[in-house]
């Protein structure tokens, strides 16, 4: 991945659900050339926060054996005016998964507060060429030091 659109993973339930969070600076990349006026968080990162949150899930649940691509969505519903120096809570949940594809729910947290949803994310699995190289990349981009504790932690 060349961009991480979620800091850390901070619950996991294998096949149920994902929670991660990101902090937003004003020092984002995506600020450098863009809204040099006023700083304002593209609707569309929160959307892949949330698909890449749950693509992680979906190859955790299948034991790395799986990659899963975005597909479709449906029923997104995001902020308009989101400005930096915020933290949010990303929850992804899967209704239903199987060995070919997956579909999931998202909601983006400030403070508590649901501010962006996608009712449905669809994802089509393919087939990891190694499973082992996949899950030393999920603990590295999700910051997970012990994956026995954090899938204790429900």
């Amino acid at each position: 991945m060349r961009f991480l659109f979620y800091d850390r993973v901070t619950r996991l339930e294998k096949g149920k659900r994902i929670l991660g969070v990101k902090s937003i600076s004003s020092s984002e990349a995506f600020f450098e050339k863009h809204f040099t006026n006023v700083a304002l968080v593209p609707g569309t990162l929160l959307i892949e926060a949330m698909a890449q949150l749950l693509g992680w899930l979906i190859a955790y649940s299948h034991d790395f054996q799986r990659v899963a691509i975005m597909s479709l969505i449906g029923g997104v519903r995001i902020p308009s005016r989101l400005k930096p120096g915020i933290t949010l809570d990303i929850e992804g949940t899967l209704v239903t998964n199987t060995e070919r594809d997956s579909l999931g729910t998202a909601t983006v947290s400030l403070g508590g507060d649901p501010i962006a949803q996608v009712e449905r994310l669809i994802f089509r699995h393919f087939q990891a060429p190694a499973p082992e190289p996949l899950l030393k990349r999920f603990l590295y981009y999700g910051g997970i030091e012990d994956l026995a504790r954090l899938e204790s932690e429900r």
